[in-house]
């Protein structure tokens, strides 16, 4: 089953096989999101600043997890909170007795899956068309998350159609996709070199860019094939 579920700025699609593991889901996601907002009060500048952050010594999960995956890749916390968000929804579902669960935020994705899976992606008018990633059977949470310069609303300073990376900290993925968008500018050669971005960061199992014409990978990343790609199945708002 499939349930799109919306609170404020969180914007999701829950996949899961029984309704119990939806509910764990959506109660983690308010959960979670009260911690935010709730810190948030505390530390204004946690929302807004771009760059590396600190955080008090009591400080929510949620926000311990945007903090080290943010200053990982030398960017402001929120360049993690969909990926951290997602991830924290599926291992309430997890908890709750599922062995297959997916939450996409926004196309930042935390899933767990006992079959095969396919993920399409989605990179505006790019030459990556009807193509996704085959997501084989983990046992753990693991993170596929991606950033635009040219889709969506989420703030990118590069020309990325679609910058993905792969990693087990969802956190992590979602916060190294955005800065490798930040870094991809228009061209091969540009390409090329803003997988520079990832060098040296531990815990990131693969990378793919899009931008125009081009596509560049790096690492470890998923089978590709063709898919249908249908905009409406995308998480938006």
């Amino acid at each position: 089953m499939k349930e799109y579920y919306r609170l404020k700025e969180t914007i999701v699609s829950i996949h899961a096989n029984d309704a119990s593991h939806v509910k764990a889901a959506k109660k983690a996601i308010v959960f979670h999101r009260s911690l935010l907002e709730n810190y948030i009060r505390r530390d204004p500048y946690f929302q807004i600043t771009l760059e590396p952050h600190s955080c008090y010594e009591d400080a929510p999960e949620v926000v311990r997890r945007m903090i080290d995956a943010s200053n990982t890749m030398d960017l402001g916390p929120m360049s993690a909170v969909a990926g951290t968000i997602a991830s924290l929804a599926v291992e309430a579902m997890v908890e709750a007795g599922a062995s297959f669960a997916m939450v996409d935020n926004g196309g930042d994705i935390a899933y767990i899956t006992d079959r095969q899976i396919v993920v399409g992606i989605y990179a505006g008018e790019s030459a990556a068309k009807d193509v996704g990633f085959v997501l084989e059977p983990v046992d753990s949470v693991a993170g596929i998350c991606t950033s635009s310069g040219t889709v969506g609303p989420s703030i990118s300073f590069g020309m990325a159609d679609a910058a993905v990376v792969f990693s087990e900290n969802v956190s992590l993925a979602d916060s190294a996709a955005t800065a490798l968008s930040n870094a991809t500018d228009t061209g091969k050669k540009a390409v090329e070199k803003a997988f520079k971005v990832l060098d040296g960061i531990k815990g990131i199992d693969g990378a793919l860019v899009v931008q125009g014409k081009y596509i560049g990978m790096r690492g470890n990343i998923p089978d590709l094939r063709r898919a249908s790609v249908d905009f409406d199945c995308i998480t938006k708002g």
